[in-house]
């Protein structure tokens, strides 16, 4: 080959690989588009409906005696999906009867302790998407806007239930995989309705001083509740298509607290929609939390299994920096 064809050759490669990176930007474009353009649509349209109702903060509590935290795990809403037995209503409908439980037992708490401050987890798949999976247009009720408006709308309610009961409220905020927008690596991970539905519930929220916000774009949100601390992950970074790997899902947690991340005593994750815990091999714990769904077609024919519709709840002991109470809380 002679030097000009060489030259020709490199011309030629040159020249792809500047056509490759002009469709790669102009797909970011598209992307960067469509995501701004949901977002603020759902946005506009939150604004317009007005703030939800005034919060009063409740009275505080001077008792001198140690004071314990409520810890809150509402994961996999999958708002947007339709079963025979399950949609936008029932979940709203099962949010509220949540947060009335929550209510109740931390006055069954409180009748020994104070429990001024709730932490509330969101644990993603918040909404359920659309295009995630081939299938998945034929077993929703709502499109990706009235999804995220829709869950904005039920979280924003939740928070504004709690912030009448506590005395502070903490929201820690982790995305799932069905609030991605397109299927799996077709757009960046942080481009995320999860995300965008926290975004609007906190801007919405900020008339109540005693709300505080935690989000970001990485897989993990890592937080204290004095000397405990706290992994919370969504669960798809453990990768099956047979159920629940319980054992997949130690050793991973497992590799987690030998120094992957920082260091925690619980991890708690969402995901597989059946509520379970179990000790790593350090002592501490995983939790796994279910969701409100229920009828779910897909588990009961490819996995033969099916949920209760539930989340957790949980008290914590700042000081000893451990878990005191364990609630699974049904909501059928």
């Amino acid at each position: 080959m002679t030097a000009y064809d060489h030259q020709r050759e490199l011309d030629e490669l040159q020249r792809l690989l500047k056509k490759a990176q002009q469709e790669a930007a102009a797909n970011k474009r598209r992307t960067d588009d469509l995501v701004n353009a949901v977002y603020t649509a759902a946005y506009e349209a939150a604004k317009a409906s007005g703030r939800g109702l005034a919060v009063k903060r409740p009275p505080v509590d001077k008792r001198r005696r140690k004071a314990e935290v409520a810890l809150i795990h509402a994961t996999d809403w999958q708002l947007g999906k339709k079963t025979v037995t399950y949609g936008i209503d029932t979940l709203a409908k099962r949010m509220d009867l949540f947060a009335d439980k929550i209510v109740e037992i931390t006055k069954i708490q409180r009748q020994d302790h104070p429990v001024r401050e709730a932490v509330l987890m969101l644990g993603g798949d918040m909404v359920e998407g659309v295009g995630i999976y081939e299938s998945q247009v034929y077993e929703i009720e709502a499109h990706l806007f009235e999804q995220l408006f829709e869950c904005a709308r039920i979280i924003e309610k939740l928070v504004r239930d709690l912030a009448q009961e506590f005395e502070h409220v903490r929201v820690v905020c982790e995305f799932g995989n069905h609030g991605r927008i397109g299927k799996y690596g077709v757009m960046p991970k942080g481009d995320n309705v999860d995300r965008m539905a926290y975004r609007i519930v906190q801007d919405r929220t900020k008339d109540i001083a005693h709300v505080t916000w935690q989000q970001s774009d990485n897989w993990y949100q890592h937080f204290a509740i004095g000397a405990y601390k706290v992994l919370l992950v969504h669960g798809d970074e453990i990768r099956t298509y047979s159920g629940t790997p319980l054992f997949g899902i130690i050793k991973r947690v497992s590799a987690w607290a030998a120094g992957v991340v920082p260091a925690f005593d619980d991890c708690y994750m969402g995901h597989w929609h059946n509520p379970i815990s179990a000790t790593i091999g350090n002592g501490n714990r995983v939790f796994i939390t279910g969701s409100p769904e229920s009828s779910n077609a897909y588990a009961a024919e490819h996995l033969a299994a099916q949920s209760r519709p539930s989340q957790r709840l949980h008290f914590i002991d700042p000081d000893k920096g451990r878990v005191t109470g364990e609630y699974v809380v049904w909501l059928d």
